[in-house]
């Protein structure tokens, strides 16, 4: 397989979907979300290849599609079936592969399997993206020490939102992780506006250069 990384959020709704598209049209790679939990409205994979900008045959269907937009493991239960936690494994793809999570890290997939311990398993390196909301210092280190206690590779953390200079300066120092940019709030939010953003705040190059055994 082709250099896959894993998109990560340090809580739902922080802005990673929106990150995805932009990551994943930059770097000419596919992008797959394992578990989709709510069907109604634009599901990830369809806004990440609105946004993005990218042909069909580089979003790739995801392994487990839920009809309710609630944690994996209830919504799955709610369908009537059981998330086979073992069986989900990154597909194999002549470009790379930008690889989203369902909400935070510890969102349960099954009543005994985290999505971390998928993560744990993958050993892929990821990039942790969190908002500039208030208790975003906290979201962060917890995901970050969560990730280095199942020795999970961070390539640094991209923020999504407002500036908070203060809020990146004492989670880079107090997380010993590299951050990576921020991505503003756009208005109008669409490929071309996304796509211009991303490059004036983060380099690909050098997040793909950071090293894949974290900092």
């Amino acid at each position: 397989m082709s250099q896959a990384i894993v998109i990560a959020g340090t809580d739902t709704d922080v802005g990673k979907t929106v990150f995805a598209a932009a990551l994943t049209a930059a770097m000419g790679a596919c992008y797959w979300k394992p578990v989709q939990a709510g069907l109604a409205g634009e599901t990830d994979s369809e806004i990440v290849r609105r946004l993005g900008g990218l042909p069909p045959d580089r979003v790739l269907p995801e392994a487990y599609r839920l009809n309710t937009a609630a944690s994996p493991h209830y919504a799955a239960a709610r369908d009537g079936i059981e998330i086979d936690a073992a069986a989900l494994n990154p597909p194999c793809t002549s470009a790379p592969l930008v690889i989203e999570c369902a909400g935070g890290l510890a969102v349960p997939l099954t009543r005994k399997v985290l999505q971390i311990d998928v993560l744990a398993r993958w050993r892929l390196p990821v990039v942790l993206v969190a908002s500039t909301r208030i208790g975003t210092i906290n979201h962060s280190l917890l995901s970050l020490e969560a990730l280095r206690r199942r020795a999970i590779p961070i390539l640094g953390l991209a923020f999504a939102g407002d500036e908070a200079p203060e809020s990146a300066r004492i989670i880079g120092e107090l997380g010993l992780v590299r951050i990576l940019g921020s991505l503003p709030y756009l208005d109008p939010l669409n490929a071309v506006t996304l796509r211009a953003a991303f490059a004036e705040n983060f380099n690909v190059a050098e997040i793909l250069g950071l090293g894949m055994g974290g900092p």
